[in-house]
């Protein structure tokens, strides 16, 4: 599978596994730790969570999930903006691996921006990093103004924000900033997440079209064209074992210069500066 390098040099799958909504109903645990162990299976051993989703619940999940097999798995979670002060931080991440069950983060964010100073929260990632909590740090939905500020505040390894075909806004100013900066970019619902958006972008003709092509879904040219994008990792969530494979065939999918000229046609790229997308 591709790969993606960080600036600390971890490499990790461009194609790894999101737990937005995972962990809310107990009655759907089983189904998501057996579809997070049947992505680590298949190679996509990125899992990203937060402490956020469920209040925690998917951070019990992935716990689970990844029981007898830590080593197999960068792992990835969130701090809420309100617990990013430099003692809110920390103590948040402690919650983190107690439901994790885990001693270490691979990677710790900022979800995304709230009334703490930046440098106040990057001072408790250091402290965390200090101790042996953390390996490394980023954020999460923070626009080109807001990386320009928060790489003079650490050491910030990543920023996770909204791309897909129908969310191309970051190619205009934030991707090639992050390309120059030799920064990853972590990309959350590469395939839509609600209802109307998500119907946008896998009803498109011109998808189809391709996807025709292909003899393959449009979900999987959707989630090809992700990963086919330089330094960009890709973190779909599926708690179906069909559609864990089908994520995983996706990364598979070789798109020619005809097959991308077409999707710029059904979904143009930005022309100019947009306001950064968010869920």
């Amino acid at each position: 599978m591709k790969t993606v390098k960080f600036p600390s040099e971890s490499t990790v799958p461009a194609l790894g596994q999101g737990t937005w909504n995972m962990g809310e109903e107990a009655a759907r645990k089983r189904d998501e730790v057996r579809a997070l162990q049947l992505g680590l299976d298949l190679g996509m051993t990125l899992i990203d969570t937060a402490e956020m989703y469920g209040e925690g619940g998917a951070e019990e999940v992935v716990g689970e999930a990844i029981a007898g097999r830590r080593d197999e798995v960068y792992l990835v979670s969130k701090v809420y903006p309100h617990n990013a002060s430099f003692e809110g931080t920390q103590a948040a991440c402690e919650r983190s691996l107690r439901r994790l069950k885990v001693d270490c983060l691979d990677l710790y964010l900022l979800h995304w921006q709230g009334h703490f100073a930046l440098d106040e929260t990057v001072d408790g990632f250091e402290a965390l990093k200090k101790a042996g909590k953390i390996k490394d740090y980023g954020v999460s939905n923070f626009d080109l103004e807001s990386m320009q500020d928060a790489v003079g505040c650490g050491a910030i390894a990543t920023d996770q924000v909204l791309y897909n075909l129908c969310k191309r806004g970051i190619e205009f100013d934030l991707l090639p900033w992050c390309r120059q900066q030799g920064m990853p970019l972590m990309a959350y619902s590469p395939l839509e997440s609600h209802g109307r958006e998500q119907a946008a972008l896998l009803d498109n003709p011109g998808l189809h079209a391709v996807a025709h092509a292909h003899s393959v879904t449009p979900a999987q040219i959707a989630l090809a064209w992700v990963l086919h994008q330089d330094g960009v990792i890709a973190i779909p969530k599926a708690t179906d074992p069909v559609h864990v494979r089908a994520n995983r065939a996706a990364a598979d999918i070789k798109l020619s210069p005809q097959d991308l000229a077409a999707l710029d046609r059904a979904f143009p790229p930005p022309r100019r500066s947009r306001a950064l997308d968010m869920r």
